[in-house]
């Protein structure tokens, strides 16, 4: 299967899973690390809430084109929105509550 063709997923165990199965693609776009966080990290997610990862990249330098083509692929892949951030993103008001709550991905 290829990007775009999965139905949208409402499990925790389905996100993770399918996002673990491309890893090499997500690390060929520069991803060193992957977690999820928010509400399909605490398996509260609903039919409409959009999944929230947080990537970590290589030490090549990134920008938001770097950014949102990762965001996009996951998009296609999961079908569902999805909000894409980085450690350094975080505000300081939700940094300790994401990263007391995100699961590593790879």
């Amino acid at each position: 299967m290829t990007p775009g063709s999965y139905i949208s997923l409402t499990k925790r165990e389905e996100v993770l899973a399918l996002a673990a199965k491309h890893q090499e693609k997500l690390k060929a776009m520069g991803v060193k690390s992957l977690a999820l966080f928010g509400s399909f990290a605490r398996d509260e997610a609903s039919p409409d809430s959009d999944v929230d990862f947080l990537v970590e990249f290589d030490d090549r330098p990134i920008g938001l084109f770097d950014l949102s083509r990762v965001q996009f692929y996951l998009e296609d892949l999961l079908g569902r929105k999805v909000d894409v951030g980085t450690p350094g993103s975080l505000r300081e008001y939700l940094r300790d509550r994401v990263l007391r709550e995100k699961i590593c991905v790879f």
